[in-house]
């Protein structure tokens, strides 16, 4: 800490010495016209092209009246070339007070240098920020006359504290959020193109619903009133349903105040879909379709590696029931099994268990200790307990399932949908049974809504829903291990 301390020391007498100079360290804009990867892909012998870019320093070697260093912009990294008789005298003793991180714009031509390497001959040279702390991690290290950076910038704590800082110094890390864009907006161009409507609807909510899960709760001073933000916005997409849209969708920002771990962060995003008469074997086809236009859009293809496996998404997908995976992964049967022959059929398999878990969750917990992360190639896995989902639509040909899947990809799933239950009485049922679990412990049992249940009382037509976890996919498509490697600003504890 005292060695971090005295560069900035250091850094903040450069700092005063521009101001003596009359050189003002924070301007308020520069008129850019090229990025670096730009340059370097389009240059063709010319030396003559004149170029004006912006970006950090991230490299320095001087050599007397001359330098050479190294500008890092949005798009990449290009080397610069500055002679005090081309800028100046002024402007080339600001140069040499600057330090590696500071950002600066350059104008001038581009050449080749001797060594092969395409380089920008600066005609111009202007500081646009001082920076005052040095690259944390990454050091500044001399060597003869040349400042450069070594030591990669790894610590995955400091990593996920100081994105901008992981930013800078590991580029990659924004190819992964630039796909992450651009995963997004192909999603919403295929659901646009298939005449889906995008849609809003509230954060807070008086009645959370839509999902089990414990909500973070906050109050409203002016209507005095306790409010949640929304664990999904399930209930109010499907009001839209009865008002009469067909399809609409929304990407949400949703909060579960929950555990976190690789899958998991307590903000996420997803984007839900209601399709009016329309099923969840309908829907199936759907999902299928959008992930495979969403990967060839960006790859070119339709396989992708994750994690050391090569994933290959090309329609069809495996289809298999939720009983007959278990049994066919584990070895049991149990779909004609009660909770408590569940209960020693987890143990058997060395599941923790506790008193609190009815059936549906332990059902939960044998597939998704024992089978989920089994499933590497893309399938579905459909038919769930009708405890297990308390806003699916019962099977039509067994009333103990529900027409409900899962897709799971690379060992996690990526989603949820359901024929969506229409049947207002059948739904209060089913939330009356939830409220029975809240009793006997389950705080991630869904509560009682009334309206939505009002909603349903005017009629909703036979519709397909979908929720897709954004976080866990673009995890998939860019083969990143962590949920915080995909989240520019992942919750953490508190610096010490």
């Amino acid at each position: 800490m005292e060695e971090l301390n005295q560069l900035i020391k250091i850094r903040r007498d450069k700092l005063d010495t521009l101001n003596t100079l009359g050189v003002n360290p924070y301007p308020y804009g520069f008129e850019q016209n090229e990025f670096s990867q730009d340059i370097l892909d389009n240059f063709n012998g010319d030396e003559n092209k004149s170029v004006t870019i912006a970006g950090r320093m991230m490299s320095i070697r001087l050599m007397g009246k001359a330098a050479f260093f190294h500008v890092q912009d949005s798009k990449g990294k290009i080397q610069v070339y500055i002679r005090q008789d081309k800028v100046g005298e002024k402007p080339f003793d600001v140069f040499k007070i600057l330090d590696i991180g500071d950002v600066v714009g350059v104008k001038g031509t581009v050449f080749k240098t001797r060594t092969g390497e395409i380089t920008i001959l600066a005609e111009t040279f202007e500081l646009l920020s001082k920076s005052i702390r040095p690259l944390p991690i990454v050091k500044e290290k001399v060597e003869g006359d040349e400042r450069v950076i070594y030591d990669q910038f790894a610590d995955k704590e400091m990593r996920y504290r100081q994105r901008y800082v992981d930013l800078i110094v590991n580029p990659e890390v924004r190819d992964v959020f630039i796909k992450r864009s651009q995963i997004i907006s192909a999603i919403r161009h295929f659901m646009s193109q298939n005449g889906c409507l995008e849609v809003e609807t509230p954060i807070l909510q008086p009645v959370y619903g839509g999902a089990t899960a414990r909500p973070f709760v906050t109050h409203h001073n002016s209507l005095d009133m306790e409010l949640y933000l929304r664990i999904a916005n399930e209930l109010y997409l499907k009001r839209l349903i009865v008002g009469g849209y067909d399809r609409v969708f929304e990407f949400a920002k949703d909060f579960r105040n929950e555990g976190m771990d690789r899958f998991h962060n307590p903000e996420f995003t997803q984007v839900e879909l209601y399709v009016a008469f329309k099923d969840y074997i309908w829907m199936m086809d759907f999902v299928e379709k959008m992930i495979v236009s969403v990967v060839q859009t960006i790859y070119g293809r339709s396989t992708i590696e994750f994690q050391g496996q090569k994933i290959d998404l090309t329609p069809p997908w495996r289809r298999l029931t939720m009983f007959d995976a278990i049994k066919e992964y584990t070895g049991y049967d149990v779909s004609e099994m009660d909770a408590e022959e569940l209960r020693k059929t987890a143990v058997a398999l060395d599941l923790e268990e506790d008193k609190s878990m009815g059936y549906g969750k332990l059902i939960d917990e044998i597939f998704g200790e024992c089978v989920e992360p089994k499933l590497i190639q893309p399938t579905f896995i459909m038919d769930y307990p009708v405890e297990m989902s308390p806003l699916a639509k019962k099977h039509r040909n067994n009333p103990k399932l529900v027409e409900r899947f899962e897709p799971i990809i690379g060992g996690k799933e990526i989603g949820n949908a359901f024929s969506e239950l229409n049947d207002p009485i059948d739904q209060r049922e089913r939330f009356e049974q939830q409220s029975k679990l809240r009793e006997q412990g389950d705080e991630e049992a869904q509560v009682l809504d009334d309206d939505y249940i009002r909603a349903l009382e005017y009629g909703m037509p036979p519709t397909a829903g979908l929720g897709i976890g954004i976080d866990r996919l673009v995890m998939l498509l860019t083969d990143s291990p962590s949920i915080r490697d995909v989240i520019f600003f992942p919750q953490m504890r508190p610096e010490k």
